[in-house]
């Protein structure tokens, strides 16, 4: 290692052995244990902690069949795309793979819309991080804070990538730990054996005393499905750090095989908790958040001081999975031909220096615009990258129904991981998802999103079009 030059230079090294970790340039510094706590806590962002209080509003305790119908879209999505990662891990993820079994254009489009994806939440994450530090030390303003956060991610990500691993091992391991004992403790005083509980202990009671199971009626579990939709994103991440574990393979399948109890427990059972420590209809839910509301039910001291700890930590995490996601699909899409040469660089600690400083740029941007102009440049961009986790999952499921084939025909001993009742529940998840694409036209809030992001992944599939027609013609 001394004897390279620290200067980022492009990766030029033979190909590495099977299981040796590592994608091109990348170093395969992720240990098992950072792998592990990447796949678990990926599921949980900090849109669970602040947002479920609205779905609660919205569907009642119907909200929990919101949940469980997106977990079970997740679910299948990502046993597709572990099926492909498990088989051929590479930084990339469902971006290269769509490139080899969908053709350039896709692997392009997809790549860039999911990077756009991430710098856009790197902004949201830095500002909604800056409130909570603000609101702790006003003397610093918020767009200071904003700029620490940003700035000391940075930092971590330039590192190394163990770094990063190591950093997401730490912050995710809190809010696993912290979304447990809530479970835990949240159970013991909804069956009126936790010691000291102000929470009278009704059992199940409140998931059918204000107004029944469906208080809005069943179709408010749609309008659920809509609100919580987005709060799942980043369950793919796994299969992008993969690329720089060191035994790739197993770590995917772990993290595949893993993801049904980790929404079983982390989204569903914290959000049951929620609803039967409370009647749905509880003002305190909206008010302070769901969390903060149940942990002020059972008597638990400093509820919105302890939740604002986990919500930042959560923010935080997210941000350093943001810059890290962005920055390795820049990495790959460089690597491709399909961003500029720079971003495929390396330094000598395999790190892609230029891809993530292009990456925090970006986010860096938006972060301005959100306090410069919130309710025109930021709101578009809010809206026109809303419905990219949808168009991803989309692709994927497109990708896997030509990638089984092709794995099958050139490494067969490679699939380890196999989706379940191929090709059937392959086509059931694209219908899903397109239906709930068409019925967020149906919403106010929805077309928005789904009208700018389509017109968003529409100019960028022209564009990767037209720039296939003019490459052969340039010679480039």
């Amino acid at each position: 290692m001394t004897s390279q030059s620290p200067l980022a230079t492009e990766d030029t090294s033979p190909p590495r052995p099977e299981g040796s970790g590592g994608d091109g340039g990348l170093q395969a510094g992720l240990k098992n244990r950072h792998l592990s706590m990447i796949a678990i806590g990926g599921v949980i962002g900090a849109g669970l902690f602040v947002g479920s209080g609205s779905g609660i509003a919205a569907a009642g305790p119907a909200i929990l069949i919101s949940y469980a119908l997106v977990g079970a879209m997740v679910v299948l999505v990502m046993r597709m795309l572990g099926e492909m990662a498990a088989a051929r891990p590479t930084s990339g993820s469902f971006s290269a793979y769509a490139d080899q079994a969908l053709g350039r254009w896709a692997g392009f489009s997809i790549g860039w819309l999911y990077w756009f994806f991430w710098v856009v939440v790197l902004a949201v994450e830095a500002t909604a991080g800056a409130k909570i530090l603000n609101g702790w030390i006003p003397g610093v303003p918020q767009w200071g804070w904003a700029l620490i956060v940003m700035l000391v991610l940075t930092a971590v990500n330039l590192a190394a990538v163990g770094s990063y691993g190591e950093f997401e091992f730490w912050f995710a391991g809190i809010k696993v730990v912290a979304i447990g004992a809530f479970v835990i403790v949240g159970l013991l005083a909804v069956f009126g054996v936790l010691p000291g509980s102000d929470n009278p202990g009704n059992g199940f009671g409140h998931l059918t005393d204000a107004g029944g199971f469906f208080p809005e009626g069943p179709g408010a579990i749609l309008t659920g499905v809509l609100m919580v939709v987005f709060s799942f994103m980043g369950s793919e991440i796994v299969t992008l750090a993969a690329g720089e574990s060191e035994d790739p393979q197993k770590a995917v399948t772990r993290a595949t095989n893993s993801v049904i109890w980790r929404i079983g427990i982390f989204y569903l059972g914290s959000i049951f908790v929620v609803l039967t420590l409370l009647p749905w209809n509880d003002g305190s839910i909206l008010k302070d958040g769901s969390y903060v509301a149940a942990l002020n039910s059972i008597g638990i001291p400093h509820a919105g001081q302890v939740m604002d700890v986990i919500v930042l930590t959560a923010v935080l995490s997210c941000l350093n999975s943001g810059l890290y996601t962005a920055s390795r699909m820049a990495f790959s899409l460089g690597r491709r031909g399909d961003a500029p040469k720079a971003f495929a660089r390396t330094t000598s600690r395999g790190v892609p220096r230029v891809a993530i400083l292009g990456s925090v740029v970006f986010g860096f941007l938006a972060v301005w615009f959100n306090y410069q102009w919130p309710d025109t440049v930021f709101d578009f961009l809010l809206n026109s990258s809303g419905a990219v986790a949808l168009f991803v999952w989309l692709v994927i499921c497109f990708t896997q129904l030509r990638m089984r084939g092709i794995i099958l025909r050139e490494q067969p001993e490679k699939l380890v991981v196999k989706m379940w009742l191929f090709p059937y529940l392959t086509w059931a998840t694209i219908a899903m998802i397109s239906f709930v694409l068409v019925y967020m036209l149906t919403d106010d809030a929805g077309r928005e999103q789904v009208l700018l992001s389509l017109l968003v992944a529409v100019f960028v599939v022209v564009f990767s079009l037209v720039r296939e027609r003019v490459r052969p013609r340039t010679g480039r």
